[in-house]
């Protein structure tokens, strides 16, 4: 990738974040710490590598983007805008009735929401059928599977890594944000993950760990996930720091789920805004 097109892509990055933060001043809360740590992720994916029509959502030959963990909705929703597949004006509409942007991610209102998640361990199992199945009609597609690193302790998480790796579904790629967080605590202090890299290996997976607040790493990541000419499903680790691009937020001892004063939510937005000049 040229310096100007990492530039360009930092600055979708930039307003993935932004527009993350004005939904949640319309709710005065939410996930923000993982959309600012997740968002130069979303950005690669929508911005870079995948394939999709704004203005067709439901075009057959589009890269699948199933976001499992649905309370990742709200960043996922800014990588829509910034998709031009939802209009921006929609962002001030957040959580409230009638929206098209529920708090967490459901196919029934949402263009280009592929499954309805939120409840965690069910996106790998989805995404293994729906290689299968875009196998079977011959479609090369990819399908990209986004889970959260508290998804790990699922049951079904391993089932699906399993069958993957024995249909051999080389048009899987499953993204994996680790940023040590859950509702109840640090993640390995819940139920602890580690060696990641070597149980997805075991497992039968082609796999690439890397900091997912350097784009650079990340766009090389999804670069060798398509382009992998194995028959093996592919999976990204990526380590991300929650709140990332406000100071106060990333410091938060706890950032699960946030709630900012009210006038800290301008404050976090000129901060981002700085950073840009």
């Amino acid at each position: 990738m040229t310096t100007e097109a990492l530039v360009k892509l930092a600055k979708h990055a930039y307003h993935i974040r932004r527009y993350a933060l004005r939904m949640g001043e319309v709710q005065g809360q939410g996930y923000i710490g993982q959309a600012l740590g997740y968002a130069d992720v979303l950005a690669t994916a929508y911005c870079h590598s995948m394939k999709f029509k704004s203005d067709d959502p439901n075009w057959k030959g589009r890269d699948r983007f199933l976001l499992s963990h649905g309370h990742y909705a709200i960043a996922f929703y800014a990588a829509l805008i910034e998709a031009k597949i939802l209009p921006e004006n929609e962002l001030e509409t957040y959580g409230c009735d009638h929206s098209r942007l529920p708090m967490s991610g459901m196919t029934t209102y949402t263009p280009g929401m592929e499954m309805s998640g939120g409840s965690l361990g069910l996106g790998l199992s989805i995404a293994v059928g729906i290689a299968l199945g875009l196998r079977y009609q011959n479609n090369q597609a990819f399908v990209y599977n986004s889970m959260s690193d508290g998804e790990l302790d699922e049951g079904s998480t391993w089932e699906a890594a399993m069958a993957a790796s024995h249909h051999k579904l080389s048009n899987l790629i499953n993204l994996i944000d680790v940023n040590k967080q859950q509702a109840d605590g640090k993640s390995t202090d819940i139920l602890n993950f580690e060696p990641l890299a070597e149980k997805w290996e075991a497992f039968g997976w082609y796999i690439q760990r890397v900091d997912g607040n350097d784009l650079t790493a990340v766009v090389q990541a999804f670069d060798k996930a398509r382009h992998y000419e194995g028959d093996k499903p592919r999976v990204i680790i990526f380590d991300t720091l929650m709140g990332k691009g406000v100071p106060f937020l990333e410091q938060r001892e706890k950032n699960h789920f946030i709630r900012v004063d009210s006038d800290e939510w301008q404050k976090a937005i000129a901060i981002l805004d700085e950073s840009q000049q």
